[in-house]
């Protein structure tokens, strides 16, 4: 494959945003981090003039053209990447996954992944059920957001882990609980979005809610709210417990109801100008942040072959810790 040439024309709304950071609304396939490097590998122009500087600010019409080079065909290498291992046996590793590290190699991603530093840790041990780029993989977390993950160390454990992934809404032991920061508050305390997801049907790398499409269903709670510089609500912390796993669920569903996530320019780009109503130490926090607020902080399952409940939990990291105490420094109303 040779190289191909990607040009984004930037829209009037996101005049004076990061440069690394439209490209990112745009080319969803690649990582803001893959896009960075290119930006400083001299990869990247507007109107014919090379940009180095990944936090250039564009303006509205501005043609950006990405050169992408071809993908490297190989097989995913061990790479000594850290990793936090919360939990380690014979047959799985639990992990607490840092935003920004993908999941599994795939087109602007072949390198630097968690597969990659699965590979270096576990060694042959590895399940070889998800094929050559999804070795041990029985679910996945978004590039940009954190928090616990499992991975089978050996093909029975990836065989049973994977009925309990499929199996949730049959009951049984696996419980999956998120914190995510949302602009607004819902009218209720509680409640279930019960709405079917399938591909945006013009964007193909977003999801959407869609008649006809895989069953999702996300339990919410809202347990924080804060208040904005004039006194009214402007954000909230609300905890998502999923009965289904679809790709970007929470995101989506929480969009579908008038509430996205802080820091998604995917689903949330119409909220962005609501970042005004912030203090600024919360704003600052936003900004910093420079990802969708969601962490995977519960995983609960049953060990694949012991048959134990297992049930690890992940504090907030602390990009998402400060933004929460900046957005606390707002409203005395803290519930939960």
């Amino acid at each position: 494959m040779e190289t191909t040439v990607e040009t984004v024309v930037v829209a009037d709304d996101q005049a004076g945003e990061r440069l690394d950071r439209v490209l990112a609304m745009h080319l969803a396939a690649l990582s803001r981090t893959r896009l960075k490097a290119l930006v400083l590998a001299g990869r990247v122009a507007i109107g014919g003039r090379t940009i180095r500087d990944p936090g250039h600010r564009v303006n509205a019409a501005d043609a950006v053209t990405v050169e992408v080079p071809a993908p490297e065909p190989a097989a995913p290498r061990a790479e000594a990447i850290p990793l936090a291992v919360v939990h380690e046996d014979d047959d799985i590793i639990v992990i607490d996954k840092p935003a920004g590290l993908v999941v599994h190699p795939a087109a602007g991603n072949w390198t630097g992944t968690l597969v990659n530093a699965l590979i270096a840790h576990c060694g042959e041990s590895l399940s070889g059920i998800g094929g050559v780029k999804r070795p041990g993989i029985v679910h996945r977390l978004d590039k940009d957001t954190s928090g616990l993950m499992v991975v089978a160390k050996n093909d029975r454990a990836h065989a049973r882990l994977s009925r309990q992934f499929a199996d949730k809404r049959r009951g049984g032991a696996l419980e999956r609980g998120y914190l995510a920061f949302a602009w607004g508050v819902p009218d209720r305390p509680r409640g279930t979005i019960d709405k079917p997801i399938d591909r945006h049907p013009h964007a193909r790398e977003r999801m959407a809610v869609r008649a006809g499409g895989r069953p999702a269903v996300t339990h919410w709670e809202v347990l924080e709210r804060y208040a904005g510089t004039d006194g009214v609500p402007v954000a909230s912390l609300i905890e998502c417990r999923l009965e289904t796993g679809r790709t970007h669920q929470i995101r989506v569903h929480l969009a579908a109801i008038g509430h996205p996530l802080l820091g998604d320019d995917v689903y949330g780009a119409g909220f962005r100008t609501k970042a005004a109503l912030l203090p600024r130490p919360a704003a600052a926090a936003l900004e910093a942040l420079g990802r969708q607020a969601l962490h995977a902080y519960l995983l609960g399952i049953e060990h694949p072959v012991s048959g134990e409940h297992l049930v690890f939990r992940s504090g907030l990291p602390p990009e998402m810790d400060i933004l929460r105490r900046a957005l606390r420094g707002t409203n005395g109303d803290v519930a939960g």
